[in-house]
């Protein structure tokens, strides 16, 4: 009993201290930039789908165009039908022949000073081919 009076116990059973790797300061260096990279992606890819956006369509503005042709001057309409309608030719081989069919039935109605107004026919095939086209 005097020796636990005294505080003497040996202890036999501690041992020396060791040293413990310390990572978490690394894992949150990573994890940030991970996040980090991770936003810029979603920033980069959101500034190139607004960029697509605003970029000019040529099909659908000479789809629009085509359309909007004013038959009021035949002479002006045919010119404005072949150079629009030249953009839809290559679809497919219908369009390439309902194409070629139009340009000659539209050949009267250019190279000349005065002409007159488009015929039934004429009209007819602008608007077959016209309702060939699909964007």
């Amino acid at each position: 009993m005097q020796n636990l009076q005294q505080n003497e116990i040996p202890l036999h059973d501690i041992k020396p201290l060791i040293e413990i790797h310390e990572y978490s300061l690394y894992y949150l260096i990573g994890v940030s930039l991970l996040v980090v990279l991770i936003l810029l992606g979603f920033i980069y890819l959101a500034y190139k789908w607004m960029q697509n956006r605003k970029k000019y369509n040529k099909r659908a503005e000479h789809y629009k165009r085509l359309f909007s042709v004013d038959y009021s001057n035949p002479k002006k309409a045919a010119y404005d039908l072949t150079f629009y309608g030249a953009t839809f030719k290559d679809d497919s081989e219908r369009h390439l022949k309902a194409y070629e069919n139009m340009l000659q039935i539209l050949q009267k109605y250019k190279y000349k000073k005065n002409v007159e107004n488009f015929d039934t026919d004429t009209l007819h095939v602008i608007e077959l081919y016209k309702g060939m086209i699909d964007v």
